[in-house]
């Protein structure tokens, strides 16, 4: 199953590690060293003007205009069907 992500983005929901809040990237300075250092080796896929969540899978970071709340709620709803 695919997880819609925003700006005509989807992933496969196998492939998600984490969804997170961009927030933490803002209060977090390990968080905000991992997006620099994945993003200086293009693993960052995704511009939106104001990002509201990230989420990293096994061979890309997504960024989206999604809440990581909606995000996790979608893949919570399906595995639950």
């Amino acid at each position: 199953m695919f997880l819609h992500i925003g700006q005509e983005e989807s992933i496969l929901m196998k492939d998600i590690v984490a969804i997170i809040d961009i927030k933490a990237e803002k209060t977090s300075v390990y968080t905000r060293e991992f997006l620099r250092t994945a993003a200086e080796e293009g693993f960052v896929k995704g511009e939106p003007e104001k990002p509201k969540s990230f989420v990293v899978t096994n061979n890309r970071i997504y960024l989206s205009p999604i809440s990581a709340s909606t995000l996790k709620k979608r893949v919570s709803d399906f595995l639950n069907l």
